[in-house]
């Protein structure tokens, strides 16, 4: 479709800011709706002077997202959370919150409507997680029956919040831990690539309706993107297993921390591979080549190296 006004809800987050500054490429008006928009000011250096515009919007108020979708042409709902605290939790944010701002855009006359989901959504999963996503999926599509519905693998790029983390935690501890043997298996895509494939979902009718599931060229085992981690940041640590049933006693101790680095719910979703399923459309359908590890890794994680990026890899 031709470039008009747009609403990326979670416009400011990790995968949003590139869908914004991508879209804003394409020529779009886009409103960026967060909870808190001073923080995604820095966004509206990304487009021509009023190309870009933060806007307050929380999906679980009917109010500023009814605001937020006036006179739209399209809706990117890029909203999600990782664990649940007080209020904000899978049934609010995934499924109510979904289901709110596609009704809303449907009657504000949006024509397009692009659901950011996730790998391993299904509404039979064991983590509350997956089938919150799923269930919202199913929200939007009461309101919208041609969205575009991506799901990626565990997201990578220079904000991401897996390889960031490790490396960073692998700067002080002896040791990385390896939930379950670390024998589970990921399908990493880059940041760049879901933005596109997003983008593409925006514009072009043929992807009315499909679900896209998005993953990198390469499968990896937890432990090797940990030893990938360490041999990219050149530090020697140990990777000890963590036994699925001392991660559940761990993490229900972790969850009454403001931000825990690991839930019950998490280990949940650990139990079972992240990729790609057997005849899924995927990257290569939007005509999209998939970036691998190799290229992107050291862009960002050289800073963590001994002596900073000046620092060298090593064999792991």
């Amino acid at each position: 479709m031709a470039a008009g006004v747009i609403t990326v809800f979670g416009g400011s987050g990790f995968i949003g800011r590139y869908v914004v500054q991508r879209l804003a490429q394409q020529g779009w008006t886009v409103r960026v709706a967060v909870r808190r928009p001073d923080r995604a000011l820095f966004l509206k250096t990304a487009g021509a002077v009023g190309q870009i515009t933060p806007i307050a919007a929380d999906v679980r108020s009917e109010r500023s997202v009814t605001m937020a979708v006036d006179g739209v042409n399209a809706v990117v709902n890029l909203v999600g959370i990782l664990f649940e605290k007080g209020s904000r939790n899978f049934r609010t944010i995934h499924v109510d919150g979904a289901e709110r701002v596609a009704r809303l855009a449907k009657a504000a006359g949006a024509k397009t409507f692009v659901q950011i989901s996730a790998l391993g959504a299904d509404p039979d999963a064991a983590a509350e997680y997956a089938r919150s996503k799923a269930a919202g999926e199913a929200a939007v599509r009461r309101h919208f029956s041609d969205v575009r519905t991506i799901r990626p693998s565990i997201v990578f790029g220079p904000e991401d919040d897996f390889f960031n983390k490790f490396a960073a935690m692998a700067r002080f501890a002896p040791a990385l831990p390896l939930v379950g043997g670390g024998g589970m298996k990921f399908q990493p895509v880059y940041v760049g690539d879901v933005a596109e494939a997003i983008v593409r979902g925006v514009e072009n009718p043929s992807t009315a309706g499909k679900t896209y599931e998005l993953g990198g060229p390469g499968i990896f085992s937890f432990a090797e993107l940990l030893r990938r981690t360490l041999q990219e940041i050149g530090r020697r640590r140990l990777l000890l297993p963590l036994p699925f049933g001392i991660a559940r006693i761990q993490a229900a101790c972790l969850e009454w921390l403001p931000v825990p680095p690991l839930t019950r719910d998490q280990i949940k979703l650990l139990q079972k591979d992240n990729v790609v399923s057997p005849g899924a459309l995927t990257l290569a359908d939007l005509g999209i080549q998939a970036q691998g590890l190799d290229a992107i890794l050291p862009t960002y994680l050289a800073r963590y190296r001994p002596g900073g990026r000046i620092g060298r890899r090593v064999h792991i």
